[in-house]
């Protein structure tokens, strides 16, 4: 017998039994769905993440502050130093003008929040998150202006008073009167609406209920201090950025006097675009393994339900089993039949592909009308694996039952009936 023997005898019970061959691959078809919509999930989510990500601007490498090591204190970032209450006070804009010479660097823009209570002439108040920087922040940031314009190194310079609100922060102090040119009111200075910026999203913080306010301002008029929190510059070669990152911190060490011979002791962390796409992709793939995982249940699940109706196949087909192998049938094609039959109906959960693939689609469609960005996505290894896993289930499963059949007595099948 030829392979397409074994697979029209296959079609043919199966059409015998229908619905019971429905719902036997219904489990398998499930988890292949339920595999290929988790993978294209989690392409979407690495999309929409990293889209988020790129309001912020591309090919950049962040310097800020850290705890430096005491070999008893586990050292870390900004975040932790607030966390504990630790300061830091090294970095400032003297070092980030040094970081803009650095061969390679485009750009550079510095950094420091603050909080406080911003009144508006309406008498609406709000407390904000102040977001101050350097004028240069648009040339890296891709954030876009609603309204009016944003601040100029002169007016950062000068200390200007002057501010560029977030769109939601502007819509709650002002509601429907228009921010450009009136006043908000922010310790005992009163400070000028000059921009408004579009929507931007949330992104670990509220970035649209923010105040921008020239870093010079916040430091000398609002908090007393010349420091800042962090610096973002923009490179311009990717080959050449492991050079870069390896010149910024033999900057920062030198102007910071620390020895090259102990990194532990470094007061800053430099972090790239880069860095960033390589935690999201191990989050994310952790993420996608485990939910692949719980889907593969449902593939254990459909196969035993293979195994189980293909048993009963061997108990109702006894004495068929028996004739063949009287009319000299060898074991060998009894048990390739059995196989051939629960492989076939392993694989109809290619129908768990379409499946898959349907809903992705509409996930994707969904959240593009809700206003996402949510990039339609199916990987070809997801297809590979699903119908790997289809054809193994199959396999796997459908071996016991063959084997029994195929090591049927031919006499005592005969008698069965």
């Amino acid at each position: 017998m030829k392979l397409i023997d074994y697979i029209k005898i296959a079609l043919r019970q199966f059409r015998r039994n229908l619905l019971r061959s429905m719902l036997t691959g219904l489990g398998i078809v499930i988890g292949i769905a339920a595999v290929i919509i988790v993978i294209s999930a989690g392409q979407g989510m690495k999309g929409f993440i990293l889209e988020q990500f790129n309001q912020f601007g591309t090919n950049f490498l962040e310097v800020e502050t850290r705890v430096p090591s005491t070999g008893s204190i586990e050292s870390g970032g900004s975040v932790m130093a607030r966390a504990t209450g630790t300061v830091i006070t090294t970095l400032t804009l003297d070092d980030m003008e040094a970081i803009r010479k650095i061969p390679n660097i485009r750009s550079v823009y510095g950094g420091q929040f603050a909080q406080d209570i911003a009144v508006a002439p309406n008498g609406n108040k709000k407390t904000v998150n102040i977001f101050s920087t350097t004028s240069t922040m648009l040339e890296i940031d891709n954030s876009k202006l609603a309204a009016g314009r944003f601040y100029t190194e002169e007016e950062d310079i000068s200390l200007a008073k002057v501010v560029v609100l977030g769109s939601n922060l502007a819509r709650d102090l002002f509601e429907d009167v228009d921010p450009v040119g009136q006043k908000i009111k922010i310790k005992q200075y009163n400070f000028e609406v000059i921009g408004v910026f579009e929507p931007r999203g949330f992104v670990f913080m509220d970035y649209d209920s923010f105040v921008y306010m020239p870093i010079r301002t916040l430091q000398k008029q609002i908090l007393g201090i010349d420091y800042i929190s962090f610096v973002i510059g923009q490179y311009e070669d990717k080959d050449k950025l492991p050079e870069t990152v390896a010149d910024v911190k033999a900057l920062m060490r030198e102007r910071h006097n620390i020895d090259p011979e102990d990194p532990d002791k470094d007061d800053f962390i430099v972090s790239t675009s880069e860095d960033v796409e390589d935690i999201l992709d191990t989050i994310l793939g952790g993420f996608t393994i485990l939910l692949i995982a719980l889907a593969a249940i449902s593939l254990i699940v459909g196969g035993v339900g293979i195994m189980n109706i293909m048993l009963v196949s061997v108990l109702e087909r006894t004495f068929e089993i028996g004739l063949r192998k009287a009319l000299g049938a060898k074991r060998q094609q009894i048990l390739k039949q059995f196989l051939t039959e629960a492989i076939i109906t392993g694989l109809g959960g290619i129908s768990g592909i379409i499946i898959g693939v349907v809903i992705s689609l509409l996930i994707s469609v969904g959240a593009a009308s809700l206003g996402f960005v949510w990039p339609f996505a199916v990987p070809l290894y997801g297809i590979i694996l699903a119908v790997g896993f289809s054809t193994i289930c199959g396999l796997v499963f459908g071996i016991y039952p063959a084997r029994r059949a195929a090591n049927l007595d031919p006499i005592e099948a005969l008698r069965y009936e």
